[in-house]
């Protein structure tokens, strides 16, 4: 089976400074894999990696059998925090449009088979009928499905998500598992980052857990990769939160940090 993400040794950084590394891995076409991991194992880095838009400081990284810079407009992506002002008067549907804009270019007209993408990627998230409002005047968690419709739009073949759970109601929530599953049925492959377990549990095929550094300023590195019903064991979480008190049982895995005095 093809390896759409294929990592030896890689390290990836910025400005010379590694943030995360030792990564080697071959994640197979059509699995989910959750990025596990404390604030500082380098899980968002991994990721701008994936995309190019973080330096390769060590080893090597294929991305859909090629280099992240020309897979960049097969991979879509959910950035953890949306820079996007939203006071800016820009409606939903002018939002999620954007994200064609790297495979068409922005002046390019988007033609009736651009219009349909846009609309069956709102329909996809449950948005269609929010598709005339301004993207400021939704909820926190419309705002976070409009975003993963802008990252849908283009039919990509590979999807990162940085913590698209945090801060979630129930309901969209359950719609973005719901969403996740779908892709995977279709195909696609995904990567996922989360501090939750249970979803890591419900949505993925997959666990590469991370541990950060024990001293300040060292690179984040892996504690742990493979199957999740094989990966995702107690020593391997208990390495990666090496400050945290582990439980785990037959249904899922949660993390509790210690109380500091």
């Amino acid at each position: 089976m093809t390896a759409v993400l294929a990592l030896d040794q890689a390290a990836f950084g910025y400005a010379g400074v590694t943030r995360v590394e030792g990564l080697s891995l071959e994640l197979p076409e059509g699995a989910a894999l959750a990025l596990i991991g404390p604030n500082g194992s380098g899980k968002s880095t991994l990721l701008r990696g994936i995309l190019g838009l973080a330096d390769r400081t060590a080893g090597t990284i294929s991305v859909l059998g090629t280099t992240p810079d020309r897979a960049r407009r097969r991979v879509g992506s959910l950035p953890q925090a949306d820079t996007r002002d939203a006071s800016l008067p820009v409606t939903l549907r002018q939002v999620v449009t954007m994200g064609l804009y790297r495979s068409r270019g922005a002046l390019r007209p988007i033609g009736s088979a651009g219009r349909a993408a846009v609309a069956s990627a709102l329909d996809r998230v449950g948005l269609a009928g929010f598709a005339g409002r301004r993207f400021g005047e939704l909820s926190g968690g419309q705002q976070q499905r409009g975003i993963l419709a802008r990252a849908l739009v283009s039919d990509p073949k590979l999807l990162l998500l940085d913590e698209p759970f945090n801060g979630l109601d129930r309901e969209n929530r359950e719609v973005l598992l719901a969403l996740v599953a779908e892709l995977r049925a279709e195909g696609r492959s995904i990567v996922v980052s989360t501090h939750d377990l249970e979803i890591a549990r419900e949505a993925c095929s997959h666990v590469l857990l991370l541990a950060s550094g024990h001293e300040p300023n060292q690179p984040g590195h892996p504690a742990g990769f493979g199957p999740l019903s094989e990966a995702l064991t107690l020593d391997a979480v208990q390495h990666a939160f090496h400050e945290a008190t582990v439980e785990l049982d037959h249904h899922t895995v949660t993390t509790t940090r210690e109380t500091e005095a």
